[in-house]
């Protein structure tokens, strides 16, 4: 089977519109719905993040309060905890090379708004892997981490592409609000992006050849199952 590079946040705070400092990381669910149903497949998944840093959960991915479902927040700081070392062992994305890897997948959070949107390795590993032809799959806020990617001439890698991103409506209902330093969706189109919204909350993937992209937690599993049917060719 395939070896799939996860690209995963390293920030564990986002400076908002006020100049507050607001604990971020990845969400979890995102992350655990993804590397499970791509190792139950067979595949084998590496986590990367900048400078090889230890990725920080959102605690309010494990908040049953803001989950919804306590035994579903459970099964998240279990499969977490099961997947403790290669967390606390990620590559850093200076040291990847694009050829080990068949696909790339970026789950979100508000992390990447930190740090993967700005992230010179990162934009060089998206800018190859999509040369390559190779599926990306970013999901909820992981686009942010799409901004990375520039050419030889800094046009965005990604202008005129479509995909799907945390709506700026979900981020004003439901996530940082008028507090937010910048909103992913608004900012990919202003960079040359078609960006595609669905109702809010609900599960939406669009795929534009091999980049397949999500809008919110509610499609995480809708994400791996397409990258799973793109894998499979």
């Amino acid at each position: 089977m395939s070896k799939i590079l996860m690209v995963v946040t390293a920030a564990d705070s986002l400076t908002l519109a006020d100049g507050t400092a607001h604990p971020t990381g990845f969400w979890a669910e995102e992350l655990v719905v993804a590397h499970r149903e791509l190792t139950r497949a067979g595949h084998d998944v590496a986590i990367a993040t900048p400078g090889g840093r230890v990725p920080p959960v959102d605690p309010g991915s494990l908040n049953p309060e803001v989950v919804g479902d306590a035994d579903r927040t459970e099964e998240y700081r279990a499969y977490l905890a099961a997947i403790r070392s290669e967390l606390d062992h990620p590559i850093a994305l200076e040291d990847v090379s694009v050829a080990d890897y068949a696909a790339v997948v970026l789950p979100g959070g508000h992390g990447p708004m930190a740090d993967l949107a700005f992230d010179e390795d990162l934009g060089r590993i998206l800018a190859t892997a999509d040369a390559a032809a190779l599926p990306i799959a970013p999901f909820c806020h992981g686009p942010a981490g799409l901004l990375s990617a520039t050419d030889a001439d800094g046009r965005f890698v990604f202008a005129g592409r479509t995909l799907t991103a945390f709506t700026d409506e979900e981020e004003r209902t439901g996530g940082l609000g008028a507090n937010t330093p910048w909103f992913v969706a608004a900012t990919l189109r202003e960079r040359g992006a078609t960006v595609q919204d669905a109702d809010a909350w609900t599960s939406h993937v669009v795929r534009d050849r091999n980049l397949v992209s999500g809008q919110n937690p509610q499609s995480s599993q809708a994400v791996a199952q397409a990258l799973l049917e793109l894998l499979a060719g």
